[in-house]
């Protein structure tokens, strides 16, 4: 979300009187007879790639004291010490946010997201109590938590909230589970209009997301809040009551037209390095000369992201260990893809091409009893490096035989 100075110093300006409100009543807030609490829901958005699985936030409004906020748990601050580090480790501080509630609604409705609001059924003790816990969290000292994007965010928050405020009185519904879907694939089902997010993704995140996703698991997605809390009910003494009072349609999206499908794909873009890289190299099996240049740029790739998943499994705590990804993102080409001049290394690593080409055709005889499935676009990407790494191996041994002679 992109914000101009103005709002900025505005929201600066609210957070200041928000919090003298607080530190002038005997309790933080006294809610009325009028006070509402919702859940709010508001639809993806595919500009963004962190916007594309939704955003959760609790919207708190109260007429008799001119209140209407929203506390949303999906803000971070880029002034964070070390923020990019700790991003970069899977460390990054997010916080409890308050905002007022318009600018905050017709910033969604700007983006043509749909807002849905549940009203919790609660009784005005319920409110009071509920109240207490958010404007207590709000506290500077108590606002931070680690964000995880599927145990710890802006969704899973809403869970956690109303179970702490109602402890073992709240039953969820879990209609929603489907068999054998996995957290990737909850994933996947947002990312159709994301094909380099969905790639990445993909790829930089391990076997820890490819087991079947448990009911709570599925929460780290709003849209599984909403439908979990649809039918949840909430117990007082020995009466169980439905947890959601009325749910209503802030704003509806108006229709768009269906984006064409795009062309640059990873797919689409790997079947071409494919085909450009297959005519240079059957060039040179004519011309018996390799092109030189070639072969650190076909590896490079490779070998960048193996040593950025070596990264990951070991230096972060993303959920990207135990990653097959390896198979194919060998950190070794960097350097070995740079080495292929130096006389000395040429039996290694004639020898070492061979090896891993042959690893290649053995990852794609296999592709599909992988326990992580891996991204149909790489396919193109290992069939090319598996071409030129088996020509590496037959120029290499030609060069050696002659310098034997």
């Amino acid at each position: 979300m992109n914000h101009s100075p103005d709002m900025y110093w505005r929201l600066l300006v609210f957070s200041i009187l928000v919090l003298f409100f607080f530190k002038s009543e005997g309790r933080e807030v006294e809610v009325s007879d009028q006070a509402e609490i919702s859940i709010m829901t508001l639809g993806p958005y595919q500009e963004e790639l962190y916007s594309a699985f939704g955003h959760s936030a609790i919207h708190f409004s109260d007429p008799e004291r001119n209140i209407d906020w929203v506390f949303n748990y999906g803000v971070f601050d880029f002034d964070q010490e070390n923020f990019y580090w700790n991003f970069a480790r899977g460390r990054m501080l997010y916080k409890l946010g308050l905002s007022r509630y318009t600018p905050f609604k017709n910033h969604y409705a700007r983006e043509n997201r749909y807002i849905i609001e549940q009203r919790l059924n609660l009784t005005l003790a319920e409110k009071q109590a509920m109240v207490d816990f958010l404007t207590n969290n709000y506290k500077p000292e108590n606002r931070d938590y680690y964000y995880n994007y599927v145990y710890d965010n802006c969704a899973t928050k809403m869970y956690d909230v109303l179970v702490a405020v109602f402890p073992k009185q709240i039953t969820f519904n879990a209609d929603y589970v489907e068999d054998g879907k996995t957290i990737r694939d909850l994933m996947d089902d947002y990312l159709g209009d994301q094909p380099w997010g969905d790639w990445i993704i993909d790829i930089g995140l391990g076997m820890q997301i490819d087991k079947e996703a448990t009911p709570r698991e599925y929460m780290f997605l709003p849209d599984y809040i909403e439908a979990s809390l649809s039918t949840a009910t909430l117990r007082r003494d020995s009466l169980e009551v439905p947890l959601i009072g009325e749910t209503v349609n802030v704003y509806v999206p108006t229709p768009e037209q269906q984006q064409e499908s795009k062309f640059f794909t990873p797919f689409n873009f790997f079947v071409l390095v494919f085909f450009v890289v297959g005519f240079i190299t059957n060039r040179d099996f004519k011309k018996e000369k390799r092109t030189k240049w070639l072969d650190p740029v076909v590896f490079t790739l490779a070998g960048l992201i193996g040593w950025w998943l070596v990264f990951l499994w070991w230096g972060t705590e993303h959920l990207s260990k135990d990653n097959l990804n390896l198979l194919w993102a060998i950190p070794l080409h960097i350097p070995f893809a740079y080495l292929l001049g130096v006389r000395k290394l040429q039996p290694f690593l004639s020898k070492y091409f061979l090896v891993v080409s042959a690893g290649y055709l053995i990852l794609l005889v296999i592709w599909s009893a992988l326990p992580q499935p891996l991204h149909m676009a790489l396919i193109p990407l290992i069939l090319t490096m598996m071409l030129r790494g088996f020509y590496i191996h037959s120029d290499l041994q030609k060069q050696l035989r002659k310098a034997n002679r």
